[in-house]
């Protein structure tokens, strides 16, 4: 085997094709319905809130593959393929007989994978002729993807971050406001949602929840403007697909094939865009050359304060905390729970994503949580070692890996572990002070 440590693919090689998993699943995921008349929801109505091609992407069950545009294609090779990199320092800290490899999607000019996402939602917005987006952010990698976006392709953009990820980075807000983008700390008084929720509990931090109900409201009544996600959605899981498909490839060069994938899982975006080209051989039962090919432990690592995918309920509940969603059948803890103030802002979310939500039911992943301290203390071993302070969500990543790497240990199994460093932490500091100082406690959880 190469004892090379990076690995990255020459432009020629950058996937041309996103990766639809939805096609390749016996079991469909459930329909979004309409709250109000229970119906499944058309791409007709979902083009009232996203770009058209966005819509047709969510409900597309037929079409493994789907066309990157040209104009993406372009926009992606100023930063891709990202790094897959053997964490020869981690292993050797770990006293581990596992190979540990991790797709560093931190290095990209946004500091995280969501940019992945952000730029072909922009794109499909200014090729429809759409001027405005809105969107929500929690800890504000999401945030700052969609404002560099929108101006890159002159759109106009406006931001809900959660209001208690608002205070603990306060310059994620600065970055996004540095690409011209208008940021709101939510809940706000600026919409009838906000009102109403702050006048329900004065003190409410903020969650995903609560910033998507204004996004949602301010695009559904702005003229000429248009809603982005950053995570959930089917078509944002799609986008997210490169990072797989490059880590296949990645995977070969290195000489090796993963038996266990990990990403930190919030609403399911980095998690998917890792996972299912890995998973779409395990719904085939072979792999694209026609040969067998052995199975892979998926694993979500959400935290322990807001534990959907181990302690929610399968049902259908609304993607944010007002109401103005379509019902989607998911795995959640309801729409108006509020999570502790954790500094993984970016997993602060109710639910998962509905094509998650199935593959989970089907057996074909498992989730885990992760303590807050617990992740940071991971967090740390991988700066020590590697040498990138990770986000704090990407820290849930990471003490999954070492709980899977000190398991092959105790059984002296030489397991090929992948996951995904999803973002950086550079920005994240404040939360590194606090808990270096001993100021971070582990959250409880109440069902």
């Amino acid at each position: 085997m190469s004892k090379q440590k990076r690995f990255i693919l020459a432009e020629d090689e950058l996937p041309r094709q996103w990766y639809n998993i939805q096609a390749d699943m016996e079991n469909k995921p459930m329909p979004l319905l309409n709250p109000a008349t229970r119906e499944p929801v058309s791409v007709d109505d979902l083009s009232h809130i996203f770009a058209t091609e966005c819509a047709r992407q969510e409900l597309d069950m037929e079409h493994a593959w789907i066309d990157i545009p040209e104009e993406v294609q372009n926009r992606y090779r100023f930063y891709r393929s990202t790094p897959l990199v053997r964490a020869y320092a981690l292993e050797e800290a770990l006293g581990t007989p596992a190979h540990i490899y991790f797709k560093n999607e931190s290095v990209n000019p946004l500091g995280s994978h969501k940019l992945n996402s952000a730029i072909p939602q922009c794109f499909y917005c200014h090729e429809e002729g759409v001027k405005n987006v809105t969107t929500e952010t929690g800890a504000g990698q999401w945030g700052a993807a969609l404002s560099y976006a929108a101006k890159t392709f002159g759109l106009e953009c406006a931001v809900y971050q959660v209001k208690i990820s608002m205070q603990q980075k306060p310059y994620r807000s600065s970055i996004m406001r540095t690409f011209g983008a208008t940021v709101t700390g939510s809940p706000s008084m600026s919409t009838r949602a906000g009102k109403d929720i702050i006048t329900a509990d004065p003190n409410h931090p903020g969650s995903l929840g609560t910033a998507i109900s204004e996004a949602l409201e301010l695009a559904t009544t702005t003229p000429n403007c248009k809603y982005t996600l950053g995570s959930v959605m089917s078509h944002v899981s799609l986008h997210q697909t490169v990072i797989g498909l490059e880590a296949e490839k990645q995977m070969a060069m290195a000489g090796e094939y993963p038996d266990t994938v990990i990403a930190c899982f919030g609403g399911g975006s980095n998690f998917s865009g890792l996972a299912f080209p890995f998973m779409r051989h395990q719904l085939k039962g072979q792999s694209d050359k026609g040969q067998s090919t052995k199975q892979i432990d998926f694993i979500a690592a959400e935290p322990a304060s807001c534990p959907k995918l181990t302690k929610g309920k399968f049902e259908y509940d609304f993607g944010d905390s007002a109401g103005y969603t379509p019902l989607l059948p998911m795995f959640t803890l309801g729409h108006d729970f509020k999570p502790a103030n954790i500094h993984a802002g970016g997993l602060r979310y109710h639910g998962a994503g509905v094509i998650v939500s199935q593959l989970l039911k089907d057996g074909f992943m498992r989730g885990m949580d992760i303590p807050q301290l617990e992740s940071f203390d991971a967090g740390l071993l991988f700066a020590r070692t590697e040498g990138i302070i990770p986000a704090p969500e990407s820290c849930h990543a990471i003490a999954a890996t070492i709980r899977e790497a000190k398991r092959c240990k105790e059984t002296g199994e030489e397991k090929v572990i992948l996951f995904n460093l999803s973002g950086h932490g550079l920005i994240d500091m404040t939360a590194y002070d606090s808990f270096l100082n001993g100021d971070l406690v582990n959250p409880g959880w109440k069902e």
